[in-house]
């Protein structure tokens, strides 16, 4: 068991006071614990506008959580897929446009194992194309409107990140060679979480410490996530696992982003999830961040290499 600041039974919504006048956008919300979070910030009277790549499945979603929350439940969509830069890029003009201020940017959206190396319109690995790259662009597109906002930029990792090789492939970041599924997503995983650290670096560096960023994973919770893009064997392996007490609900999953999107006073070098057998499932908090996600020089390079991937600077 780690950091149990929040008490025995760790982090819960119940903690969360009104949201009424914040506004917090989610990508991946048509599912799983993107979903979840999306319905109870819009409980607690958050306006909440989903990023989701499908049309229907997301009207679908706000027409569920108006079912349950009423008609003045304040939530909304805009069309991103993630693999695509230019949709990113659209889609950030679109939010722009549409909101005064974000409160919480929350980066859950990703695909994981998916078995065969499949590339993005803009010759990305999917899965770094879609978990990492597609939340750069985005992430850095939003955020002069967070920076005005005193917001937060989450992002949702995995603990997959302490599960591949333990750095950046920078010499073959496609995979090209010896592709292999779980470590292409394991590799996009620890992108993902090294580049909130170095930004938190590069805040303070700013003299911007009116903006946070935080980094969590939702532990083993039953989502989509794996039947959705993941192989045969993996699809049978965690429909198995699903039935034992290894995994939690999609709801409890979403608790470490909610978190980390509402929490005041949250320790920012912190790595938030579940903290019980394996940081798979129990109580929420603070179980810290393994020594190679938090590596200065890789970093650094990972950032130079990502404006120069994607074209996208950010305004630091």
């Amino acid at each position: 068991m780690a950091d149990t600041q929040f008490g025995r039974n760790g982090w819960t919504p119940d903690r969360i006071k009104s949201l009424k006048g914040k506004t917090y956008l989610i990508t991946g919300a048509s599912s799983g614990t993107g979903f979840e979070a999306a319905k109870i910030i819009a409980s607690k009277g958050g306006k909440v506008m989903m990023l989701n790549r499908n049309p229907q499945k997301s009207e679908d979603c706000i027409a569920a959580i108006k079912q349950n929350l009423g008609n003045n439940a304040n939530v909304s969509y805009i069309r991103i897929d993630l693999g695509d830069q230019s949709s990113v890029k659209a889609a950030a003009t679109e939010i722009l446009e549409q909101v005064d201020r974000i409160d919480a940017l929350i980066c859950n959206g990703a695909i994981a194992q998916v078995p065969k190396q499949v590339m993005t319109v803009d010759g990305f690995e999917s899965q770094l194309g879609v978990n990492y790259y597609g939340h750069w662009t985005l992430q850095a597109l939003l955020f002069p409107l967070i920076d005005k906002s005193n917001g937060r930029i989450v992002t949702v990792g995995s603990m997959g990140y302490d599960m591949g090789i333990k750095t950046i492939k920078f010499d073959d970041m496609n995979w090209d060679r010896d592709y292999q599924g779980n470590d292409a997503y394991s590799q996009s995983k620890l992108a993902q979480i090294m580049t909130i650290y170095e930004l938190q670096d590069r805040l303070r560096k700013a003299g911007k410490t009116n903006v946070k960023a935080y980094a969590c994973h939702p532990g083993s919770s039953r989502t989509s996530l794996i039947t959705t893009s993941g192989s045969l064997a993996m699809r049978a392996i965690f429909s198995l696992m699903s039935l034992s007490p290894m995994t939690q609900s999609a709801e409890k999953g979403a608790y470490p982003e909610i978190m980390c999107a509402t929490e005041p006073n949250l320790d920012e070098r912190g790595f938030y999830g579940p903290t019980g057998r394996s940081n798979w499932v129990g109580p929420v908090g603070n179980h810290g961040i393994k020594s190679h996600a938090l590596d200065k020089k890789v970093a650094k390079r990972l950032w130079e290499v990502s404006e120069e991937a994607t074209g996208v600077s950010w305004d630091l």
